[in-house]
């Protein structure tokens, strides 16, 4: 701070005397009298300080600017990111401490039009350092109005924590504060402002020398160590972003450097890293990136070399007594990917699967989206008692889930299926979109939920659902994958827009549905678009926005420009993503009667006729009589009159593109279409025969309606869509799938 303010009035003096040398230059009027004062020029203004993204920061309405973030990557450039950012890191375990020491270089480009005076540093695992972090201010609250992950409670000796021991630009040492841009309390110490010895000019590179102490914590969530088992993820301090005018909703340039809170993940630049990590000899090691040949040993202790490129963070795991299982990839445009899985010898059985779901997704992802780029994936199965570490992504490098045996009549199979594709698919819609989780997780969670559904659809692998009772008498129940995540998307009383941030949620339930909803909602978007025309726009999402930041704008933006249909995305995303509506559409009744002879004065002919009720009644009797007489193995339904239908349905929330189908007693169908705003509708059927069932959405398209069981109706009574087990199989698959949702 003093450095800074005493270059100021330096600059202020240096105007001032500039000035006064121009007055003295000028030649003096020609008059007697005193000569006139030169001009002094008002004190320019201080340097405005430049803001920090708002706490109410959210999914962006407005699409991103064409050049944003450098514009589309043509992949003809020398780097396949615009590289912002490099680290250059030297860092040390204490495996009986499970402590870090770390020596960072950080250089950072200036990309604004103007000087930089200070930056925000992210220092992540000070959310495990006390009580009074956000995280677990957040998670108090959070947790007291739904379930999550994270609620381990720590005891002593494990904490975790960041120790920033040395900052320093050139020969200045820095001074830091910190800082709560969402309002957090005072006690958090997950983003630090760091005030710099000299401003950074536009397009100019920052340089900082940073020496750090990383205490991993107990396992609680993401990171942390079990026993000889350490996950090292958001472990460096790591710089926020500067976001430019045009660049996800930016108006102005800002600082993007939200706290660590319990439900966010994170947001970086991408640039390069270049790792050095130093471990037992005993230990294995798996990080991002490429291992620069075989590690160097010296005292017991072995140095291993990691170096990755277009990536936005780095995490590693080091434990002892773990194997290996290696593998490979190679498909169009793809570079041979060496696959590898580290496990520990309790979970043998898991790695195979995972390594096999990995070298799966690396295939489907790359047709359905874009060649993977990278040369290398690292999947690592957490140990018994480390589950927590488990379900976490970072780029070319995850976390899946361990099983000791699997069992491939129950879910076990589809259950690290799932979790292995869902974080592998991270690798996409996370690593290289790179969406800023903060604020609009649904373009991570709900986007690649979306997309991990429709592989795991595509291998006909529905889930299995989970019931002992069924499974002893050799029965093996199952459900589509859609339909499974539409029973834990809240769609009857949603909480929350799916464009909310992270943070600003009702519950982490609600923030849950995240997962959910957004993928019930893409499913009911390709419904309406068509599987054509959602496949390839999701291509041009990728395409146009790999390497970059898109926002939720940006993907309304393609999925227009793609399908050309801006009315049923923007109905999609209005009621959804940008509000909370729910669909629940009904069958409300079903009328029949019989279409008969009328009583009453008619004109027919210029002539006047009455029928009178009583003999228009001995009429009909004598018709029914001899239709009868004539037909005498007529079925119940036939009979000498037509008949009249009439389904009347009710619309309790959002309007949305119906069919209706109605059945008639003689096994004939018709459908109808009801695609207008009408809370409700009547819809009449003149027939030989009665109308005797009517159905919403047959085809179960609309997996957004919150209650399906409701769609249908028939005129004789059906007791089996109302028995018990209906409502417990409900229950239990909700209960079930809470956990999946927090992955």
């Amino acid at each position: 701070m003093v450095g800074r303010g005493g270059r100021t009035i330096g600059l202020l003096l240096a105007l001032a005397a500039a000035w006064a040398v121009l007055g003295q230059d000028a030649p003096a009027p020609a008059s007697s009298s005193p000569p006139a004062q030169p001009a002094v020029a008002p004190a320019p203004a201080a340097p405005a300080e430049i803001p920090l993204a708002g706490a109410n920061a959210a999914g962006a309405r407005q699409a991103s600017a064409p050049n944003a973030w450098g514009g589309e990557r043509s992949g003809n450039e020398p780097t396949l990111s615009d590289r912002v950012v490099g680290y250059r890191i030297d860092a040390e375990l204490d495996a009986a401490k499970h402590a870090v020491t770390g020596s960072e270089q950080m250089t950072w480009r200036n990309r604004s039009d103007r000087p930089v005076r200070s930056v925000y540093l992210h220092l992540y695992l000070n959310a495990f350092k006390n009580e009074g972090s956000t995280f677990f201010t957040e998670r108090h609250v959070l947790t007291a109005h739904g379930r999550s992950r994270g609620a381990a409670t720590l005891k002593k000796g494990q904490w975790g924590y960041i120790d920033l021991k040395r900052v320093q630009q050139g020969s200045a040492a820095l001074k830091w504060s910190f800082v709560q841009p969402d309002g957090g309390p005072k006690t958090d110490q997950t983003v630090v402002r760091v005030d710099l010895a000299q401003p950074v000019g536009a397009g100019e590179t920052l340089t900082l020398d940073i020496d750090f102490l990383s205490q991993l914590p107990r396992v609680v969530e993401r990171t942390g160590w079990w026993g000889d088992f350490n996950l090292v993820a958001q472990w460096f301090p790591k710089i926020a972003v500067l976001e430019l005018p045009g660049e996800r909703g930016a108006g102005e340039v800002r600082w993007n450097a939200h706290e660590f809170h319990f439900n966010s993940e994170f947001y970086a630049d991408f640039g390069s890293y270049d790792v050095r990590l130093t471990v037992p000899s005993d230990y294995t090691v798996g990080a991002v990136g490429e291992q620069q040949g075989a590690p160097t040993q010296a005292n017991g202790k072995s140095t291993y070399h990691f170096v990755q490129g277009d990536v936005h963070d780095f995490a590693w795991v080091a434990a002892k007594g773990y194997q290996t299982l290696d593998g490979s990839f190679t498909g169009p445009g793809v570079p041979k990917v060496a696959v590898r899985v580290i496990y520990p010898p309790e979970y043998k059985a898991s790695a195979q699967p995972v390594l096999k779901a990995t070298t799966d997704s690396l295939e489907f992802f790359s047709r359905t989206l874009g060649a993977y780029p990278y040369r290398t994936v690292t999947a690592v199965v957490p140990p018994y008692n480390g589950a927590e570490a488990g379900g976490m992504e970072y780029p070319t490098f995850f976390t899946a889930e361990g099983y000791s045996k699997i069992d491939a009549q129950t879910s076990d199979q589809w259950e690290i299926d799932f979790v292995t594709i869902h974080e592998f698919g991270h690798g996409y819609f996370y690593g290289l979109l790179a969406s800023n989780e903060f604020e609009e997780p649904m373009l991570d969670e709900g986007l690649n939920e979306y997309w991990d559904e429709r592989m795991l659809r595509e291998r006909n692998q529905p889930i299995l659902v989970p019931s002992s009772f069924a499974a002893r008498i050799g029965i093996h129940p199952s459900m589509d994958v859609f339909v499974q995540e539409r029973l834990g998307a809240g769609l009857k009383s949603p909480y929350d827009p799916l464009s909310e941030n992270a943070w600003n949620r009702f519950s982490s339930s609600s923030y849950g549905t995240v997962y959910s909803r957004t993928a019930t909602a893409m499913h009911d978007l390709e419904e309406r678009l068509g599987k054509p025309v959602m496949e390839k726009a999701f291509r041009e999402y990728y395409r146009r926005w790999h390497f970059r930041h898109p926002s939720v704008a940006d993907l309304r933006a393609v999925l227009i420009d793609v399908s050309g249909d801006a009315k049923n995305v923007n109905e999609i995303f209005d009621q959804y993503v940008y509000g909370t509506s729910f669909i629940d559409d009904r069958i409300a009744s079903i009328d029949n009667d019989e279409v008969l002879p009328q009583a009453g004065v008619f004109d027919k002919d210029g002539k006047r006729d009455e029928v009178v009720a009583d003999d228009l009644e001995k009429q009909l009797d004598k018709q029914r009589e001899s239709w009868e007489k004539a037909h005498k193995n007529a079925k119940s339904w036939e009979g000498p009159f037509p008949w009249r239908g009439t389904v009347t349905v009710v619309r309790e929330g959002a309007p949305v593109p119906q069919l209706l189908r109605v059945t008639f007693a003689d096994g004939s169908h018709e459908d109808v279409r009801w695609n207008d705003n009408r809370r409700w509708a009547r819809f009449v059927f003149d027939k030989p025969s009665k109308l005797v069932s009517a159905e919403l959405d047959p085809e179960h398209k609309i997996l957004l309606d919150a209650d399906k069981l409701n769609d249908s109706r028939t005129t004789k009574a059906n007791a089996a869509a109302s028995r018990r087990w209906t409502s417990d199989m409900a229950a239990l698959l909700q209960a079930f799938y809470s956990f999946l949702v927090t992955l």
